[in-house]
C-alpha cells in the first residue's frame, strides 16, 4: 500500500502507460469495470476501498490525500484516467502543470460514468482519443471541447502525426490554429508527403485551400499556412511562415555503401554534407538503404539509431532487378550486385529515377530518392 504523505513523493509501480484513479465508492466500482478492457493500464484507488484481490490484479491502494499521488502519477504516465470531480481534479493538478507538449493526457469520468471529459492535452498528448476510447468502454457520452474537434477541421498540433510528419518549429501552431478555427483564409502548400490527410466524410471547409506551391499561396495572400515540403526554403517562400507552420513529411530514402568499419560521425557528415546541397531537409529522411552485407556495419546502424530512420538491407539478387546509370563490374566482383547505394534507394523508395544516382565522399558512397505517395 503506497501511504501518502506531504513533502514525500509517492513510490508507485508503473507497468502500463495509463493510471487509472479512483477516490469513491462508486469510481472504484467504475474503475475495476474499466482497467481489464484498457490496454497498458495500471490501477489506483483508496485502500477504505479494499476487496481483497487487489495483490492478484495488480491494483495499488494508497492511504492519505490523492492530491499527493499525482506529482508521480505525472511523470511516470502518459495519460491519467481520474475518477473525481473535474474543478477538484483541476485544482490538484494546476501546480503540476508545465507545457503542453510534455504535459500528460488527462480524462475526467463523473461517479455514474455518464460523461468522459478531456481535460488536458487533448491533442498532442491524446487526450481526446483516450476520451473517446473509454466513453466507448463505458458506454458513456465523451465530452471534447477542442475547437478543430468539435468543427471537424484541421488539427494544426496533429496535422500528419499519423504518417510520422514533423513540425520543423512549433512557434506559430497556436496562431496558424487560431485562424482554422477562425475561419481565416488558409493555405496548404503540399509538395510532398502522403495525400490522404483529410480523414472527415464532408469537404475541406471553404476558408482552406489546397496549392501545389509556395509561390502560388503567396499570391493569394492567406491569412495563415500549412507548408508540407521536404525541401529548405528559398529566401523569397520564407514569407509563407509569417504565420505558418512548416511540416516535414518523411519522402526521402538514402542509399548508402561504405568501407567496413567506417565512423558514424563520417556516414553523418556525408548525409548533412549531401542533403544541404540538394536543398532538402534532413527531418524528411525516412531510411537508409544498403546491401545485405552491411546488415551488421556499425556506423550505419549508429547512424539510423541516432536518428530514428529505418534501416533496410537487400540481397544482391534484388539489387540487381533495378536498372541503375552505371552498372560497375569492379562492385558485382565484390558484392554480387551492380550497384548498392543507387539501386537500394530506388528499390526503397518505388521510384525508377533517383534524385541523386551516387557520390563518392572518403568512405562513404550515397544515393538519394524521393518517395512519391
Amino acid at each position: 500500500m503506497i501511504a501518502l504523505k506531504e513533502g514525500e513523493f509517492a513510490s508507485i509501480n508503473q507497468t502500463g502507460e495509463y493510471a487509472i484513479v479512483a477516490i469513491t465508492k462508486h469510481g472504484v466500482e467504475i474503475a475495476r469495470k474499466l482497467a481489464p478492457s484498457l490496454q497498458n493500464a495500471d490501477l489506483y484507488y483508496m485502500s477504505k476501498f479494499e476487496k481483497g484481490d487487489e495483490q492478484d490484479r495488480g491494483i495499488q491502494m494508497f492511504s492519505g490525500s490523492v492530491r499527493l499521488l499525482f506529482p508521480s502519477l505525472f511523470q511516470a504516465y502518459k495519460g491519467l484516467i481520474i475518477i473525481v470531480s473535474l474543478g477538484a481534479v483541476v485544482r490538484m493538478i494546476a501546480p503540476l502543470l508545465v507545457d503542453k507538449k510534455v504535459d500528460p493526457a488527462v480524462v475526467v469520468i463523473d461517479d455514474k460514468a455518464e460523461h468522459v471529459i478531456s481535460v488536458l492535452s487533448g491533442h498532442i498528448g491524446g487526450a481526446n482519443e483516450l476520451t473517446k476510447e473509454v466513453a466507448a468502454i463505458l458506454n458513456a457520452r465523451p465530452v471534447i471541447t477542442t475547437a478543430s474537434d468539435v468543427q471537424k477541421t484541421i488539427p494544426v498540433d496533429l496535422f500528419g502525426k499519423r504518417f510520422g510528419w514533423v513540425w520543423e518549429s512549433a512557434e506559430k501552431l497556436t496562431p496558424v490554429s487560431a485562424s482554422v478555427v477562425n475561419e481565416e483564409t488558409v493555405a496548404v502548400v503540399q509538395e510532398s508527403g502522403e495525400k490522404g490527410w483529410w480523414t472527415y466524410d464532408r469537404p475541406l471547409p471553404e476558408n482552406i485551400k489546397v496549392y501545389s506551391s509556395i509561390l502560388e499561396a503567396l499570391v493569394t495572400k492567406p491569412q495563415a499556412a500549412l507548408v508540407i515540403t521536404h525541401r529548405l526554403l528559398d529566401k523569397e517562400e520564407q514569407a509563407i511562415l509569417d504565420n505558418g507552420v512548416l511540416y516535414r513529411p518523411k519522402v526521402i530514402a538514402l542509399g548508402m555503401g561504405c568501407n567496413r568499419g567506417t565512423s558514424k560521425e563520417e556516414i553523418e557528415a556525408v548525409i548533412q554534407e549531401t542533403l544541404a546541397e540538394l536543398r532538402f531537409s534532413i527531418k524528411s529522411v525516412k531510411a537508409i538503404c544498403s546491401i545485405d552485407l552491411k546488415k551488421d556495419e556499425q556506423g550505419l546502424i549508429d547512424i539510423t539509431d541516432q536518428y530514428g530512420w529505418e534501416f533496410v538491407t537487400y540481397s544482391p539478387k534484388q539489387l540487381n532487378t533495378v536498372r541503375i546509370a552505371e552498372p560497375s563490374e569492379t562492385v558485382f566482383k565484390f558484392t554480387g550486385a551492380y550497384g548498392v547505394s543507387e539501386p537500394a534507394c530506388l528499390l526503397y523508395s518505388g521510384t525508377t529515377k533517383p534524385v541523386l544516382e551516387k557520390k563518392k565522399s572518403g568512405n562513404v558512397t550515397i544515393s538519394v530518392a524521393l518517395i512519391h505517395y
